[in-house]
């Protein structure tokens, strides 16, 4: 129990201190002005616009980048690229979130993740139907990321959810900025 608390002590430190990170970075123009310039470089851009599309602090900053990118290129080239990098950031989240944070979490408040309802396949699927969703929305991916997170999903099950709607989220944004 001691070491579960002090582990989740630790991780909502580098959550916190990610977190201040992102806020600086969504508010400098610096970063703004690396975004910017990332324009002209369609394929490093996309990667780089997605990357940063998945956290809640920089998706505007890179919404901008993106769109900005395929009124010059094409949209589905925006698309797989940016959601290569959109897998990136998610998967980053994601194994914090399950590696650390939900094992502390539920050592911490004695749950058992071989219960019967984290068994429940409609519960899995309904997990990862909301989850990509939130994934696809323009909204930043940590809510869905978190659920994928504490519903104990694997790894292979997240990268083709991740990688499927964040394609189809940021092709939305491409295709209307074209």
């Amino acid at each position: 129990m001691k070491r579960a608390s002090r582990n989740l002590l630790i991780d909502f430190g580098f959550i916190l201190l990610s977190i201040i990170i992102a806020i600086w970075l969504g508010e400098s123009a610096e970063f703004e002005r690396f975004l910017s310039a990332l324009k002209n470089f369609e394929i490093i851009g996309s990667f780089v616009a997605g990357l940063f599309f998945t956290s809640i602090f920089t998706t505007a900053p890179a919404i901008v980048i993106l769109s900005e990118i395929a009124q010059d290129s094409s949209p589905i080239l925006v698309a797989v690229v940016g959601s290569f990098g959109a897998l990136l950031g998610d998967l980053l989240m994601f194994k914090l979130l399950r590696d650390r944070l939900a094992k502390d979490f539920y050592a911490l408040f004695h749950i058992d993740m071989n219960q019967r309802y984290f068994r429940i396949p409609r519960f899995r699927w309904l997990a990862y139907a909301i989850a990509g969703i939130i994934i696809a929305s323009p909204f930043p991916d940590e809510l869905g990321i978190a659920i994928l997170g504490f519903s104990n999903s694997k790894t292979n099950l997240v990268i083709p959810i991740s990688l499927i709607f964040n394609f189809i989220g940021i092709l939305i944004v491409a295709s209307i900025a074209a």
